[in-house]
């Protein structure tokens, strides 16, 4: 028999003091389905908090029937505050709020002797040494990057529900970029499965507690009596990040009854790399036809100018998740405009940036409510320096410092095995650039940017050394190996993580969630942000939703900015160099006329979007508004007549040069560019340029052998 409610200690009327209109309407929403699409700084802990505490005070539930989850501690440990604020914290009325791994973790300790009896189990300390046993025994590298790449595929097919067999069928469908031969995967995927039934017992890693969850709640009813008696009332946080897997052991939990909220913001999801889908936020009301629905728009963080560019970033998105956008209102005072700003290079950049830092501190902003942040962590290096020689303190957030990181410290230990050579030239200048390249080159450093996230990111800090090493060299002319090393020494010297608070360094990601007074985001140019790998030679986009995934990073980016705000980006990666760069598209349209940026672009000939002519269809002659038109040169109506033995050949090119090169076939060229050439025929250098897929570099590397098969045909 249930057991009675305890009296309310607090009337429920008063659970809506202090809250807007539609926060109210989220917490009186009756028991049942609830879906609360949540702006950035919109309120969303203090909405679904108080909703809480209205249903126990109401008498709907009791507050130990309730399960909220989200997706780290620090985030379940402010839901746990919140309610502990609310009268919801002592022993007999605290609600359950946890991470899903943690609520999984303590659900099976529980469960499972009824489920499994004495078969002994343990939670995994670390899966890098079993993926790298199963990728040896796959004939798969182990280094640290490779092993690294190969986990993550691993935590994707699992988040995704997908088994070894089905993966390389998996990642074909949804035209997932992989490390190595998805078959390759596959193998060291069942092989680290394989691996973890040990003779003393099962080892469990955190999508297993999922795994192990769900199914002892669908396989066992006398499980799922006990668990569904015991929760009635479940509140889901951030619910555009969730997983496949996280949803099956949330309808595990749920069974046939429908008394779930779920708060999100589906133009904030930029972690479906992991597996993350915001389509179970998407088709909620579908779901739960019956569902109650509020926006909450009100921004309660932001300035109205920092609100406003927030809006024009995500107002130009594209595809279903953008028809779900928030319009945010902002509710605080009037302050600055962002500002944006254009330099010669990166070295000018993040001076320039820790000067606008230095004048914020001047003028009482605290260090620690200041934030750069960035793409990719190897951007961290040149502000790291500037700071440092500035004096003002600084923190790494989600990683440690650029030259603490283990790939650095590799590369330098490297530079000093060189140095010892007892035929080492004396390198100066742009020999010693040469040298640092060859020695790192084993590392990793290639002339183009590798597949695979950790391999990328080895990537771009052994190409951060190199261009380290460029500007020292342009600035000391005799700088030799030896000295380069001293100043490697002296600059990781100077940048242990501080013990006092400053400012924050950070990737877009590691921001997610948070918030500073003042926001710097740097190094916004084309290939950066977006990143490169979801534009294609010449800039033509290979992946839209890839593309859309970077706009919602900057949307994230500006949001988390309450007063002020600068948005900047270099032409050239080091001083005196070629600029080759323009700033990032997602800012055309953004930056004022009358901007000095805006006016930088157009006295250096830069490019605005808003000027520049569409490519036309060559059989209708209709402007071409996707990346694959353009590419095919026609729109994907029109008819195109590939020469079909013409394509079957390049196809078979195509797989051969990639065993050749020990790649996946679209890294040599997609099937798009292959179609086009087999339309167009191209018969030359100058018509093979034309075809917008192929760019300079593939263009250099494989034109020759494109034509040559095609004059065989013809």
């Amino acid at each position: 028999m249930m057991e009675p409610v305890p009296a309310p200690t607090t009337p429920p009327a008063s659970r809506l003091d202090g809250l807007d209109p539609e926060q109210a309407a989220a917490v009186r929403a009756p028991r049942g389905p609830v879906c609360v699409l949540a702006g950035a700084g919109t309120g969303k802990t203090r909405t679904i908090t108080h909703r809480i505490a209205h249903l126990v005070s109401a008498g709907h539930v009791r507050a130990d029937q309730v399960l909220a989850v989200t997706f780290t501690a620090r985030a379940a440990g402010e839901l746990r505050n919140r309610l502990r604020g609310l009268g919801l914290g002592g022993e007999a009325n605290t609600v359950q709020a946890r991470t899903f791994h943690a609520a999984a973790l303590r659900q099976l300790k529980y469960f499972w002797p009824q489920i499994v009896g004495d078969v002994p189990w343990r939670l995994l300390d670390g899966k890098f040494p079993i993926v790298a046993q199963a990728a040896s025994r796959a004939g798969l590298p182990t280094t640290t990057e490779s092993v690294r790449d190969l986990l993550s595929e691993i935590e994707w097919s699992k988040a995704s529900l997908v088994a070894p067999e089905d993966y390389p069928a998996a990642v074909a469908r949804q035209h997932r970029e992989t490390p190595y031969d998805p078959q390759k995967v596959a193998a060291v995927y069942s092989g680290y499965e394989e691996l973890k039934q040990t003779p003393d017992g099962l080892l469990l890693d955190f999508d297993d507690l999922l795994l192990h969850t769900a199914a002892a709640l669908e396989g066992y009813a006398g499980v799922a009596e006990e668990f569904r008696g015991r929760y009635r009332c479940f509140v889901v946080d951030e619910y555009q990040d969730v997983t496949p897997l996280q949803q099956r052991v949330l309808d595990a939990w749920l069974g046939d009854r429908d008394d779930l909220t779920v708060v999100g913001d589906a133009n904030q999801t930029i972690y479906s790399f992991t597996g993350a889908s915001p389509s179970f936020l998407l088709d909620f009301s579908r779901r739960f036809p019956e569902a109650a629905v509020v926006r909450l728009e009100r921004d309660y963080r932001s300035t109205p100018q920092v609100v406003s560019l927030a809006n024009q970033v995500i107002g130009a998105a594209r595809g279903r998740i953008a028809g779900t956008r928030l319009q945010l209102i902002g509710q605080r005072p009037d302050g600055p405009e962002p500002t944006f700003a254009e330099y010669d290079d990166e070295p000018a950049e993040a001076a320039a940036v820790v000067k606008a830092i230095a004048r914020l501190v001047g003028k009482g902003v605290p260090a620690a409510e200041i934030a750069v942040l960035y793409r990719i962590n190897a951007q961290s290096e040149a502000y790291e320096q500037a700071l440092a020689q500035a004096e003002i303190p600084y923190q790494v957030r989600g990683g440690e410092g650029f030259f603490q990181r283990a790939e650095v410290r590799q590369a330098v230990q490297a530079l000093r095995k060189t140095g010892n050579r007892d035929d080492l030239p004396d390198a100066r200048g742009p020999e010693l650039v040469s040298l640092v390249r060859a020695a790192l080159a084993p590392l990793g450093l290639t002339a183009t940017e590798p597949i695979g996230v950790q391999a990328r990111e080895r990537w771009a800090a052994l190409v951060a050394l190199v261009q380290l090493t460029e500007e020292l060299t342009a600035h000391e002319e005799e700088l030799d190996l030896s000295g380069l090393l001293r100043e490697f020494a002296a600059r990781a010297e100077s940048k242990h993580p501080p013990t006092v608070q400053g400012v924050t360094l950070a990737s877009l990601h590691a921001a997610k969630g948070l918030e500073w007074d003042a926001v710097f985001l740097v190094g916004l140019a084309d290939g950066t942000l977006p990143i490169q790998h979801v534009l294609g030679e010449g800039g033509t986009v290979t992946s839209e939703a890839g593309l859309e995934e970077e706009r919602r990073l900057l949307y994230v980016g500006v949001t988390r900015a309450r007063e002020h705000l600068q948005l900047s980006w270099a032409l050239s990666r080091t001083a005196g160099g070629r600029r080759p760069r323009r700033r990032s598209r997602f800012l055309n349209g953004l930056v004022p006329e009358d901007s000095p940026a805006s006016l930088i672009a157009r006295t250096a000939g830069g490019h605005d979007s808003r000027t520049r002519k569409l490519p036309s269809c060559r059989v209708c002659g209709r402007s071409l508004l996707n990346s694959s038109d353009t590419v095919l040169g026609r729109c994907a109506g029109c008819p195109g007549e590939p020469d079909t033995e013409l394509l079957s050949t390049l196809q078979d090119w195509r797989r051969a040069k990639a065993e050749e090169l020990a790649v996946k076939p679209f890294a040599v060229l997609s099937i798009t560019v292959l179609t086009a050439i087999a339309e167009q025929t191209p018969r030359d250098q100058r018509a093979l340029a034309k075809i917008p897929g192929l760019g300079p570099h593939k263009l250099q590397r494989f034109g020759d052998e494109l034509l040559a098969i095609v004059r065989r045909r013809y």
